[in-house]
């Protein structure tokens, strides 16, 4: 990684935690917009760091959650349902 993937990696990680922590969505769009006054490329990294970690993020909750759901549909002698994803079908989002 680069230094500025390394920086805006970083900052993408305190601003999630800040956003989570104050429950404002917008923040990490209020921090780009700061860091794109002085660089947009700095700030074009930082935003895709940003996606990819929230991206992650739901789909490990996603993955948490099918588990769960199976492990307890399998110990219940149930047939374990199949994962679907949410927005496959558009019913789930």
């Amino acid at each position: 990684m680069s230094v500025v993937d390394d920086l805006a990696d970083k900052l993408a990680v305190d601003v999630i935690k800040a956003m989570d922590a104050l429950g404002d969505d917008t923040l990490s769009d209020q921090v780009a917009a700061v860091l794109g006054a002085s660089s947009p490329s700095s700030e074009e990294v930082f935003r895709a760091a940003v996606r990819i970690r929230l991206a992650e993020r739901r789909a490990r909750n996603f993955l948490t959650e099918h588990v769960k759901t199976a492990l307890e549909a399998k110990r219940a002698g149930r047939e374990t349902p199949k994962a679907q994803a949410p927005g496959i079908d558009n019913k789930n989002i």
